[in-house]
């Protein structure tokens, strides 16, 4: 049958099909595996195998029968007859017009219209495994309809399965995944934020997969926007797991982009109530700060579903509240949000009530809306990228102060940090013996220390000549203390004891990044590729956070080799925030006539101009990239004759085609040519010139993780060599090919 309609003189029989205007999808009856079992349904019209969409009577099959039709009935409702004319299926939903039509769109929804064009039904409104573009997952208050999906029953039978996907909003909007025959909640993405799902931060990266939560008085849903050349589907499996998939035409094949079960953390409530699942820990799950397991023996054998209790029971007015960062939200069973309360207010309206056990910010686009909790926390987990939530402990489980001088004053701080006795660090560091000390910067000397319990940490001891190191005394305890990520170096506590001043650390064994980069030793066999394209992954990570996940925007403003510190397994720690400054609301930059930091890895706009932002960091992480990747440092002399620094150095290479020519000799052959020359691609986009051009490091820490983006032609780094000392024929800034790095996209999957 041609055409893409139905009307009441025109069915669809069995063996016609129906195609969409621009040949997209396709309508008609179908069979799965060696069922003779009979079904309607839409699938992609030029793609192979009959990729199911939507299916009509998935729990009604025409049972070897091959005489079915699809027609419309004489008051106007959409039927599906068998060959004896008895009706299987229904629109249910009679227009009482003898002109309705059917017809599939280019969008691959089946509407059904009456006779004076008003939308009388669509398949939209009733998804079965599968949601694509254009389709509202959600609630249309008015009607009380739920446009869920139901999992089919295996992967060759569409019958309704197992497992229930729907958009939850008795709080905040989240999906979550339930067993159909006993209602177990399997799964749940965390609540919506303003920008993501809180256990699903990535979807809000680089806008390739653009997206909307709609809230108003009529409708609360979710909806993809992927058109153009994309071909993309959300779909919940047979086994109740969610899968995002893109086609990639050059292979053939569906790519699975994001899953529900990526790792075991994404099952509803491991580790109990009160536990955190973080897939790092050993044990997979732990108890939150403040709590002890319920069952120690249970616990010890990796069984944690009674979770976690109180150490110290709460005593409303003498409790304090501490950050937890980095997690997927609690789940919001037992909850209550105010949507317009300041975060202030927030957190004073949690503390008076006695029964609130925590609390976190409801829109971090906005920063304002108040989420509480009442009772047990269920089914938080690390995440990275992850919102930041309030717990209340127990004063006694909280060091209550940290000293902090100003000038010849003293006052008391709030926050959680412990207080070190210089006693107990000049026993640890041998008497700050200088066979201890490993380190030393504009600050002071780093000494390591061991404690009694064997414990290794690292002292930073204030030069007490130094009225700078002071004030990055205070700016680094008054920041660090608040912030925990895995790819931060943790502050374990400080002392202030007369003149003394120290911040404590977690002990790095591998010391610094530089030590295996520019080392006068040879380079150490352990910084292998891999373990070079771990290390950009994880600074990524940490400068992700401190832009843009934790509480406030933080500008390091002094990101450089020597304050990469390496753990025992290579896994880097940002460090060294003295000059750090952070941006409160909505200001993304700042000005200064005091520009502080190391020249060469300073932006332009900032050594020139006093101008930093979150772009100024990306620039020093460009840097650091092309550092890594070649093993040279970027103020040296490259190609002495046109005196090239590494930034131009590189650039020469990229415009020749000759970019592998950069890569450190002593890099091992497991790396792949394509992602090298990725990495080179990143670090020279990073450091362009103009600070708009350079992405964003959400952007960048995607850009080196995928492998599908298309990314920008970078534009002439800065503090590039002079122009009156180029080449003749070197390429001028007119003839390079003009990009944008808000435009990343992915171009290899196409529909035709």
């Amino acid at each position: 049958m041609a055409g893409d309609s139905i009307t009441p003189t025109q069915p669809l029989k069995d063996g016609q099909t129906l195609i969409s205007s621009n040949e997209t999808f396709e309508l008609g009856f179908f069979t799965r595996g060696d069922s003779k079992k009979r079904y309607v349904g839409i699938w992609y019209h030029k793609i192979p195998n009959n990729t199911i969409v939507w299916v009509a009577n998935r729990d009604n099959p025409l049972v070897n029968d091959s005489g079915g039709a699809l027609e419309i009935h004489n008051d106007g409702d959409l039927v599906l007859i068998d060959g004896g004319g008895n009706v299987v299926w229904s629109s249910k939903i009679g227009t009482n017009s003898t002109d309705s039509i059917a017809q599939i769109g280019d969008d691959g929804n089946f509407v059904l219209t009456d006779g004076t064009g008003s939308l009388a039904w669509q398949s939209f409104d009733h998804p079965t495994d599968t949601i694509i573009p254009g389709m509202k997952f959600g609630w249309d208050l008015r009607t009380n309809l739920n446009r869920s999906m139901v999992s089919w029953k295996s992967p060759n039978d569409p019958s309704s399965g197992g497992y229930l996907c729907y958009l939850d909003i008795h709080v905040l909007p989240q999906y979550v995944t339930r067993r159909r025959s006993d209602s177990v909640l399997t799964y749940r993405s965390g609540p919506w934020n303003g920008l993501s799902f809180s256990g699903i931060p990535e979807i809000n990266i680089v806008n390739l997969f653009p997206h909307e939560l709609v809230q108003n008085q009529t409708e609360v849903y979710f909806i993809l926007f992927l058109g153009g050349d994309i071909i993309t589907r959300l779909i919940l499996s047979s086994t109740g797991v969610l899968e995002r998939y893109v086609w990639v035409e050059q292979k053939q094949v569906w790519n699975q982009l994001w899953t529900s079960s990526k790792d075991p953390c994404e099952n509803y409530g491991t580790g109990g109530p009160n536990g955190v699942c973080n897939t790092s820990d050993i044990n997979l799950f732990d108890c939150l700060r403040g709590f002890k397991p319920k069952s120690p023996k249970d616990w010890n054998l990796k069984d944690g579903s009674d979770g976690c209790v109180r150490k110290t029971e709460l005593d409303c007015g003498g409790d304090a509240f501490v950050e937890v960062s980095a997690v997927k939200v609690p789940d919001t069973l037992n909850s209550t949000v105010d949507e317009e309360m300041s975060f202030d207010a927030c957190g004073k309206a949690c503390a008076k009530e006695c029964s609130c056990t925590a609390y976190a910010t409801a829109n971090i686009s906005s920063g304002r809306g108040c989420l509480m909790w009442f009772g047990d926390l269920w089914d938080t987990r690390t995440v990275d990228g992850g919102q930041v939530i309030y717990l209340r402990l127990a004063a006694s489980e909280i060091s209550m102060y940290v000293l902090i001088c100003h000038d010849n004053r003293s006052s008391k701080e709030g926050m959680d940090l412990p207080l070190f006795d210089l006693d107990t660090l000049e026993m640890a560091t041998d008497n700050f013996s200088n066979a201890n000390k490993i380190g030393e910067g504009g600050f002071g000397p780093v000494y390591k220390g061991n404690l009694k319990e064997d414990r290794e940490i690292a002292v930073k001891r204030l030069s007490r000549n130094s009225t700078q190191g002071l004030h990055e005394f205070k700016n680094e305890v008054m920041l660090i203390a608040k912030l925990q990520h895995r790819n931060l170096v943790r502050l374990l506590g400080c002392c202030v004891e007369g003149d003394e001043r120290m911040l404590i650390y977690e002990y790095m064994p591998n010391k610094s990044l530089d030590t295996f980069l520019f080392g006068n030793v040879t380079k150490s066999p352990s910084l292998v590729w891999r373990t070079r394209h771990d290390i950009m992954m994880g600074i990524a990570r940490g400068l992700v956070y401190l832009h843009q996940d934790s509480r406030f925007r933080i500008i390091h403003r002094d990101l450089k080799v020597s304050n990469i510190l390496l753990d025992k397994e290579m896994n880097p720690k940002i460090s060294d925030f003295g000059l750090a400054r952070i941006f409160r609301g909505d200001h993304g930059e700042a000005n200064t006539r005091r520009v502080v930091g190391t020249y060469g890895y300073m932006s332009p706009e900032y050594a020139m101009d006093g101008v930093f932002s979150v772009k100024s960091d990306v620039f020093s992480f460009g840097v650091l990239v092309l550092e890594i990747m070649s093993g040279k440092k970027n103020r040296g002399v490259y190609q002495s004759e046109i005196h090239l620094n590494l930034l131009a150095h590189t650039w020469h290479l990229w415009k020749e085609g000759n970019a592998l020519e950069l890569l450190d000799t002593s890099i091992d052959y497991s790396w792949s040519i394509s992602k090298a020359i990725r990495c080179i691609h990143v670090g020279l986009l990073c450091v362009q010139e103009r600070a708009e051009d350079r992405p964003t490091m959400p952007c960048v820490a995607m850009m080196l993780s995928s492998v599908t983006l298309t990314l920008p032609q970078p534009r002439q780094p800065g503090f590039y060599t002079r122009a009156n000392d180029l080449p003749p024929d070197w390429p001028t800034e007119q003839n390079q090919e003009s990009c944008s790095t808000n435009e990343v996209t992915l171009t290899i999957i196409h529909a035709r």
